[in-house]
């Protein structure tokens, strides 16, 4: 299975604010004083619309649908905790912690896909969870690496246990659990989504590895990257609070990979990291500043990856 791929969805908001029903475990999210939701969504959309402009000039193929003002999604921005498309035609649906992230989900985004060509085969529905108050949030939640066949996930609020073994079961992914802290008024919080702290691409990982506390967990998160053959660039902690884990792996033209991250993200990072990095890929960075402070997620949580096959 490949790592990465060409396509994307990106959803352009048009009431983009703080969601307060996420920010009871998002710790990320902040409050931008002296700007009135008009001002956040226009910021938004402005970051946005340059982030897709710099995506497309790379080549990679970006299928942008327009959120709706009804009904009242101020996260939808972050397609990736609700959706995924596989390569073997299925797409996967998932249960989401806040209710006001459940209406995001939008049956005609496979219609669009559907008219560009690709196909999708089957449905699969986890969303019923919610009803029961187990939640996984997507590839927020889970970090796949598919060319190995493992499946990342640090447990929280918004990713439970059971669910994940489930959907690994599902989908043959070795699931690999833990759990990831990060400091919050001087306590140890759980991060509220794996892929803040961690982005495998398909010859290195970057990890904030000191997030996880248990010592053995973090060894056994570091050796299964190394069995890999994965290059491991390690974060800090205050590098994850400027968003460097949130990257994301793409192929622009001539099949050329590129990671792509928050400018926040690209200047956190020490002159020995991007070099390393740049060894092995080509770094592309954009400014974000609205969208992560209001939203607590950047680059790699708005873009939904498709694998789907096409005709």
């Amino acid at each position: 299975m490949n790592q990465t791929t060409n396509s994307i969805v990106m959803i352009r908001p048009v009431a983009f604010r703080m969601n307060e029903q996420t920010a009871v475990n998002n710790y990320y999210q902040k409050v931008i004083d002296g700007l009135t939701p008009e001002n956040v969504n226009a910021k938004a959309q402005a970051e946005f619309d340059t982030f897709v402009n710099k995506l497309r000039l790379i080549g990679v193929d970006v299928t942008v649908v327009d959120d709706t003002v009804s009904p009242d999604t101020p996260d939808s921005i972050f397609p990736n905790n609700w959706i995924s498309f596989h390569e073997n035609g299925d797409v996967v649906l998932y249960p989401m912690f806040a209710e006001n992230r459940r209406l995001e989900r939008r049956e005609d985004l496979l219609d669009i896909l559907e008219d560009k060509g690709f196909v999708v085969n089957e449905i699969m529905d986890y969303t019923s969870a919610e009803e029961d108050g187990f939640y996984l949030e997507g590839t927020g939640s889970l970090l796949l690496d598919r060319e190995n066949g493992k499946a990342y996930c640090a447990l929280s609020p918004r990713a439970d246990e059971e669910l994940f073994i489930e959907f690994c079961e599902d989908f043959d992914f070795a699931p690999i659990i833990f759990e990831a802290f990060q400091t919050v008024n001087n306590e140890r919080k759980l991060i509220y989504h794996t892929n803040v702290m961690m982005c495998i691409g398909d010859t290195f990982a970057v990890i904030c590895a000191d997030c996880i506390d248990d010592k053995k967990e973090r060894k056994m998160v570091l050796d299964n990257l190394k069995a890999d053959g994965k290059e491991i660039i390690l974060l800090t902690e205050a590098q994850i609070n400027n968003f460097a884990g949130n990257m994301l792996e793409v192929k622009g033209a001539d099949d050329r990979r590129y990671l792509v991250m928050s400018s926040s993200a690209y200047h956190a990072l020490t002159k020995k990291q991007i070099s390393q990095l740049e060894e092995q890929i080509t770094i592309i960075h954009s400014s974000l500043d609205t969208i992560e402070a209001c939203g607590g997620g950047s680059a790699r949580c708005m873009m939904a990856e498709v694998f789907l096959p096409k005709e």
